[in-house]
């Protein structure tokens, strides 16, 4: 399997007065498409720094992050925001829906913001919600959908632009417990039949133990959990 993403010996540092707090030291990761990684770590761990830096929104303070074999530590914004808008998807614990659009018309916008147009964005976010078990519920709002429905939109959304990367940051964290076995299930069919690579943080146990690895973060490093 090629790898999507990997991150060498990166770190990640932040100064707070004279204080400076060490989240990564010299880290190292990798992952291949069509892999499920669960990070598993306390809250304030880094969890989100991690995933910031390998979706290209925050740059390490030294090493490298590597998607697709292209480093991108260094490059400038604009290739950062193109690289990231074409090969990384994200899922938040809040579903972060605009409210004002349709299910439908919320998993066109990422493709028709990369230049698709309309007819070929709607047929595509319809495959998705299909595929995702929302079809039906393609032209509601997202206050007319329950909380598993809203997920699984914004999951379609995020994949939307056919990504090689997934990054969620407890994406079953608002939901019910079996709920949130229901939307994971979802995802994994839709990791497994594209062959994304998803690296999912999680405090569900149950969850992270159904994925490929598990990882944590120890003494700024990525280790197994």
């Amino acid at each position: 399997m090629s790898t999507v993403l990997e991150l060498r010996a990166v770190e990640r540092h932040y100064q707070q007065g004279e204080e400076r707090l060490a989240i990564l030291v010299d880290a190292d990761f990798a992952m291949s498409r069509g892999e499920m990684v669960a990070l598993v770590a306390p809250s304030g761990a880094g969890k989100s720094t991690l995933l910031h830096l390998a979706g290209l929104l925050e740059r390490p303070n030294s090493g490298d992050v590597v998607l697709n074999g292209r480093a991108c530590g260094r490059l400038g914004d604009d290739e950062r925001t193109a690289i990231r808008r074409n090969e990384v998807g994200f899922v938040y614990q809040f579903h972060h829906l605009l409210p004002e659009f349709t299910a439908l018309e919320n998993v066109m916008m990422p493709q028709m913001v990369r230049g698709l147009d309309r007819k070929e964005a709607a047929t595509r976010a319809a495959q998705l919600l299909d595929y995702m078990r929302v079809g039906p519920r393609a032209q509601h709002r997202p206050s007319e959908l329950s909380g598993g429905e809203q997920q699984r939109v914004a999951i379609a959304r995020a994949v939307a632009n056919a990504p090689s990367l997934l990054l969620a940051d407890e994406p079953t964290g608002n939901l019910d417990p079996d709920t949130a076995v229901y939307v994971f299930e979802a995802l994994e069919a839709l990791v497994r039949q594209s062959g994304l690579a998803a690296l999912i943080a999680t405090h569900n146990h149950d969850l992270a133990a159904r994925m490929d690895r598990r990882v944590t973060l120890s003494g700024g490093k990525i280790v197994p959990f």
